[in-house]
């Protein structure tokens, strides 16, 4: 994954605009990646950067949150109930991710080397994060 100053190199900025333009034209519907590639006459590469660098600068710039859905795909987003449900699923995401790391490498790694100082540190570090993930994605509004 290239790095935030990778990522706002001045043609990535560039791209950044691009995809915005073209995201703010296409609102409130969003548009597939396919899309978002036709639409901006950017090549694949060239507009996964611009993302990249626009999820970089949103914040900063004050513009609204870029989600994607599988439905929908990206768009900017303002309702906090899509926010949520966007927030959880990328959480989720990314606890079976680590899940996996952890089930298919840290544990193998610890049972190969259960002294190791190195190892039981990492893995009560990533059971720490895996245990946090699991309290978010099971978050719910009552």
């Amino acid at each position: 994954m290239p790095r935030a100053s990778e990522r706002r190199s001045p043609a990535a900025q560039r791209h950044a605009n691009t995809v915005r333009f073209v995201l703010f034209e296409a609102r409130p519907a969003g548009l597939a990646f396919n899309q978002l590639v036709r639409s901006s006459k950017l090549a694949p590469h060239q507009t996964r950067s611009g993302l990249a660098c626009l999820r970089d600068t949103i914040t900063e710039r004050g513009w609204p949150p870029l989600i994607w859905t599988r439905k929908d795909g990206y768009q900017f987003c303002a309702d906090p109930a899509e926010l949520q449900a966007y927030e959880v699923a990328v959480i989720r995401g990314k606890l079976t991710e680590i899940r996996r790391f952890i089930t298919g490498t840290v544990a193998p790694h610890a049972a190969l080397q259960p002294k190791g100082r190195w190892i039981n540190h990492f893995n009560t570090q990533l059971n720490s994060v895996e245990f946090t993930l699991d309290v978010i994605a099971d978050f719910t509004d009552a």
